[in-house]
């Protein structure tokens, strides 16, 4: 005889048992992380606490030597090394300590700046286009190939940038200019010239695979611009563009640069961004979009005016998240900015940040010396930064949902 099925009420019963649990260990987990961040919050605050309040023979270390620019001026000052960071420095009786953190600063933000200056337009862009405009066999394949490019280790793409690209740059920095050049310019003339082009080949050029026919042309567009550089060099720059840039407008040009380290950061960045910008731009309701286009809103318009705005929180928390990888990455500005710790404008200076400093003077760092607490201090600064951010992105983020809420969908 088979036994009869348990009844309704103990099924019930069981999976409410199980939601029960679920909800618990997802609570928990919520939990622990928010106590794990606090606790390194605490750690770093408290082994900080002795370089301000000592005790011992040991003084005090006053804000402006942490901050200020010491004694430095003149050269030092427009040359960048003003502000000084050599902890581990010999120095004389009467010479200032060399414990500025603000190069250190400095460099993890302009290095985070190059980063999204190159990642941000390209990723948004490409998010724009694979989720309205691009067909959708395209889209399938070239998705999950960009998303893949997120895998990629930082120590493979700072191996890459530093020892390959720096030095091809420097080598090759008027076909390098000439192709920054004639990029944007090319891609205007590709469309104005398929606007012009007879209506059979138009509908051979569709815009929804334009991922696939644009490459020829932009390969097309940088053998002109190889071709065009030693032209370009030596008309507007006299022959010698590294020449140009040093003795004209006083620029040293340094083989890892902050150029190089944008370049990297937005390469590793670019895949995360676009990922979940176009996640948030393909959850908007289709109906707006088919709206817009029936009163009669171009592509562009609708874009800019309707899509855009109602994935504007998805957007927001693509960039941001970019943001915070670009602030906190260690290897890729480790191997290929030169780790020099200077404060400039040059953007073909080196650079050096908070995080590779950290992983570069840690392990030699004597536990409990000021060393060490300086270290420390300069992660508590990455901490403390990184989280006002995602706070920041997270009350922007929400503010903007509130706003759009009542359009629906998925932004």
């Amino acid at each position: 005889m088979l036994d009869s099925p348990p009844p309704t009420a103990v099924r019930r019963r069981l999976r409410q048992g199980r939601d029960r649990l679920a909800t618990a260990l997802i609570t928990a987990g919520g939990i622990g992380v928010i106590a794990a961040l606090l606790a390194i919050g605490l750690f770093l605050a408290v082994e900080v606490v002795p370089l301000f309040w000592p005790s011992g023979e040991a003084s005090a270390i006053p804000a402006e030597a942490l901050w200020g620019g010491g004694e430095g001026g003149g050269e030092a000052a427009e040359d960048g090394t003003r502000h000084r960071w050599a902890p581990t420095a010999t120095l004389a009786p009467d010479e200032a300590p060399r414990i500025s953190l603000a190069p250190l600063a400095w460099g993890t933000l302009e290095a985070a700046a190059w980063a999204l200056a190159i990642a941000v337009p390209l990723a948004l862009g490409a998010a724009a286009h694979s989720s309205l405009f691009m067909s959708r066999r395209l889209r399938s394949r070239l998705k999950p190939t960009l998303e893949l490019m997120e895998a990629l280790p930082g120590v493979v793409v700072g191996f890459v940038a530093g020892l390959v690209l720096a030095p091809w740059v420097e080598r090759h920095l008027a076909e390098v200019a000439a192709a920054l050049l004639l990029l944007v310019p090319g891609l205007l003339l590709a469309g104005g010239l398929r606007a012009w082009l007879p209506a059979p080949w138009r509908e051979a050029l569709p815009l929804g695979w334009a991922g696939l026919w644009l490459v020829p042309w932009l390969a097309l567009v940088l053998a002109v611009a190889v071709w065009l550089a030693p032209w370009l060099e030596a008309v507007a720059f006299d022959g010698d563009l590294r020449r140009f840039l040093e003795v004209r407008l006083g620029l040293d040009v340094a083989v890892r640069n902050a150029l190089i380290v944008g370049a990297a950061m937005g390469f590793a960045v670019m895949p995360s961004v676009y990922a979940l910008a176009e996640d948030a731009l393909s959850g908007v309701p289709s109906s707006l979009a088919e709206g817009a286009q029936a009163l009669g809103a171009t592509r562009w318009q609708t874009l800019w005016r309707v899509v855009l705005p109602a994935a504007s929180p998805g957007i927001f928390s693509a960039v941001m998240i970019g943001a915070g990888r670009a602030v906190g990455e260690t290897m890729i500005v480790l191997m290929a900015s030169g780790n020099a710790a200077l404060m400039t404008l040059n953007p073909l200076d080196g650079l050096r940040s908070l995080a590779a400093t950290i992983a570069i003077e840690l392990p030699e760092a004597g536990p409990g010396g000021v060393h060490y607490q300086l270290l420390l201090l300069a992660a508590l600064a990455l901490f403390l930064f990184t989280f006002l951010v995602n706070t920041l992105a997270e009350l922007v983020r929400t503010r903007l949902r509130r706003r759009y809420r009542r359009l629906g969908g998925g932004a």
